[in-house]
């Protein structure tokens, strides 16, 4: 005859059972279970082996349903991931499919306000002049070096020639004529030779100069943004690449490229942060300074960035500012971080990792903010050009910021005239 208290008994029960099903949770959100007819496969958590789950016989071929004969953890995990399947009917039952039925969707469409567009676009180079030489004005000229020789232009003279000639797309001598009206104007204090041009392209100097204006020209917009996104891209060169093809036994060339990995806002386009280093520079290792540098401005509420980004430090990056990754997961990802050593804190990666196992459609509507990084893209290279036509490597970066520079005063010109914003530069 037993003795004990029934309570303690029926409590452990229930104990043990809710412990079950939370690690069945663990399995479905972390480990692949795929269905083999009627039965789904899924494979232990120490990796010694995989165990088959019929939900409709409510069996299991794991040790530990054959030993006590109640739902263990495998099949829970089967419940959850047949949940996931299931469409919820209007009587409240849930019949599970097996196909996939695709459901038209409203196309979302977007207003232009185009009088306002018209006022952009028709003011846009008197607007691009004024908001270049507003930004150059407080630019340092450095003390010459040597003595002797003709005086240097101010340094503030040579950015607003080098971008305002990149702007144009102008080849150096039509270009003059432009540069001609600016300094008519007071904009340029030195009207430089069309040659000076492209040896201001040549300064190294220059490259410092140019990136930090690219993140002063976002300024103005730190209101209006606070969804980011990121993801690199190339410009072409003149220069060609040759290599063997050892499938095909082949030599192949193709067109060289100066790569530049940026992050910018999700609503008006602006570019906060650029890197440029070499042709085969990660991206995902460039993430972190991208962040920090838009951090410093902006209130930063999101990030997104494709698969290629997808690491433990990546979302820890994001996270140290406050903001929410949405990183897409590569197929071989899981939840708990065992892939990338226990050193690591990887609570941001597991939970986004959850986020997007259970939750994947409210994941993805953050997620698909990334395509607005492709069309900064686009913009920049349909306005500006695909192709940097400077020769050294030095002045094919110089002139791939000249680009972004021109793209920012751009988006503040828009900003200007849609959302009625009036940049304005600190001395």
């Amino acid at each position: 005859m037993f003795n004990g208290n029934m309570n303690e008994v029926t409590d452990g029960i229930t104990n043990g059972v809710e412990l079950r099903k939370q690690r069945g949770l663990e399995i479905a959100a972390v480990i692949r279970i795929d269905r083999k007819g009627k039965n789904y496969i899924v494979p232990s958590m120490s990796g010694n082996g995989r165990y088959t789950v019929n939900p409709k016989a409510r069996t299991c071929t794991c040790p530990d349903f054959a030993q006590r004969g109640c739902r263990c953890k495998h099949q829970f995990a089967v419940e959850f991931v047949m949940k996931r399947e299931a469409i919820i009917n209007a009587d409240g039952s849930e019949t599970v499919t097996e196909t996939v039925e695709l459901k038209a969707t409203k196309k979302t469409t977007y207003t232009q306000d185009w009088p306002a567009y018209n006022e952009a676009q028709t003011n846009e180079q008197d607007q691009f002049r004024r908001l270049l030489s507003d930004l150059c004005a407080n630019l340092p000229t450095p003390p010459r070096s040597t003595k002797g020789g003709r005086p240097p232009i101010p340094l503030s003279d040579a950015v607003f020639a080098v971008v305002f000639k990149v702007y144009s797309t102008f080849s150096g001598r039509r270009f003059i004529s432009d540069l001609r009206t600016a300094h008519a104007d007071g904009q340029i204090s030195t009207l430089p030779h069309f040659t000076s041009i492209f040896h201001y392209l040549e300064n190294p100097a220059m490259f410092d100069v140019l990136k930090k204006l690219v993140e002063e020209s976002a300024k103005p917009l730190a209101a209006v943004e606070t969804d980011f996104a990121a993801d690199s891209s190339g410009f072409a060169t003149s220069r060609f690449v040759r290599w063997f093809d050892h499938k095909y036994g082949v030599v192949r060339t193709k067109h060289d490229w100066v790569k530049i990995h940026v992050m910018c806002g999700t609503k008006t386009n602006v570019i906060t942060a650029v890197e440029i280093q070499d042709r085969d520079a990660s991206d995902t290792k460039l993430l972190p300074s991208l962040v920090d540098s838009t951090a410093k401005t902006f209130t930063m509420n999101e990030v997104s960035a494709d698969k290629g980004y997808s690491s433990i430090d990546n979302h820890n990056a994001i996270a140290k500012h406050g903001a929410t990754p949405f990183i897409a997961f590569k197929a071989n990802a899981n939840g708990n971080g065992r892939n990338v050593g226990r050193d690591r804190n990887h609570g941001v990666w597991e939970k986004m990792f959850h986020f997007f196992s259970f939750k994947q459609d409210e994941f993805l509507a953050h997620y698909h903010k990334r395509s607005n990084i492709e069309s900064t893209f686009s913009m920049v290279k349909r306005k500006f050009g695909d192709a940097v036509r400077s020769k050294t490597d030095v002045a094919m970066k110089n002139e791939s910021l000249c680009k972004l520079l021109a793209h920012n005063i751009c988006c503040l010109i828009s900003a200007m005239y849609e959302l009625g914003i009036e940049p304005t530069f600190p001395s």
